[in-house]
Parts: C-alpha cells; structure tokens; sequence
C-alpha cells in the first residue's frame, strides 16, 4: 500500500462560518475539493475531515468542513497539512503517471548503468525534471520517448537514456 499523498494545506480562515483557505497542490488547484475525505494532520495529531463544500475563491480554494462551524474551529486548523489516499484519485491514463508514482523507483541508463532512486520531480516550465538520488544527484529532464525510456511500475524501475557521466 503507498503511504498517503500530501495534496496540500490549511492555510487560513474564510469568513466566519467556519470555512478554510486552502494551499492545494493539485495541478487544477480546485481539484483538491473532488479528494474527501481528507486526512489532516499537524505534528503527531491527525483526523479525518468531510468536506461539504467548497469553491475556488480568487486564486485560492476555500472549503467548508463537517464539523467544523465558526471561525474559531477553522482557526484552530490553520497550518495542518492534507493528504488523501492513491486509491482517492481517477486512475492515471496510459502512458500518464502520478509523481507519488515515481518518487522511489529505480532509475537505470538504456545501458544498464545504475544511477540511483527517484528523490523527487520538479516542475520548471519548460518540463517537468527528475531528480535522481545515488552516488550523486542528477536532475534529469522528464521527456518520455526521449530521456525517458520506460517506466515499469510493477518491477520499480525506470530506464533512463542519460549519461551516467553527467
């Protein structure tokens, strides 16, 4: 089972009704609201949290929470980060992957050089990189059918066209 997926953070209070401002870190920042139920934590606390409704406001998400009424209960959330399940999102389409996916494989050239474990991605505009942990980090562009050879999920590898040198 992977571990939970963190898709963002309570960051602040809307109105006096109880809703929070969410930093989501969704693609479609809104998507954040399809994922409930949400598992919130902050330090060793954690809970599970409804949500009811919510909407994009401005250029931030806000959300409405079972249990939680007034401005003072939002409040006491502000700061608490939010992760769901891989089983809580739509499956990726072939050839698509999720970074939680990706973070851990193996990464190894087309020449079956080993060059270490997926630490994490970025996204630079022009492509999204891989950053690669081993001997050394290497930050390797994610252009599939070009440095990206093959991605195999179910053996935890990924096979890299790069050389081992740079």
């Amino acid at each position: 089972m992977q571990q939970e997926i963190n898709v963002g953070k309570i960051s602040g209070v809307f109105g006096i009704k109880g809703w929070v401002k969410v930093f989501s870190f969704t693609d479609i920042r809104e998507n954040i609201l399809n994922y409930s139920p949400w598992l919130i934590k902050k330090g060793n606390e954690s809970k599970v949290v409804e949500v009811i409704d919510g909407q994009l406001q401005g250029k931030a998400v806000v959300a409405r929470l079972d249990g939680v009424d007034d401005r003072d209960q939002a409040a006491s959330l502000m700061g608490w980060d939010i992760f769901i399940t891989p089983l809580q999102l739509p499956k990726a389409a072939k050839g698509e992957y999720y970074w939680s996916d990706l973070v851990g494989l193996a990464v190894e050239t087309n020449l079956g050089v080993q060059l270490g474990i997926v630490d994490s991605l970025l996204e630079t505009g022009a492509n999204d990189v891989v950053v690669v942990k081993g001997e050394r980090e290497r930050a390797i562009p994610f252009l599939q059918g070009q440095t990206i050879i093959n991605i195999d999920l179910d053996a935890g590898k990924m096979v890299v066209d790069w050389d081992p040198d740079f």
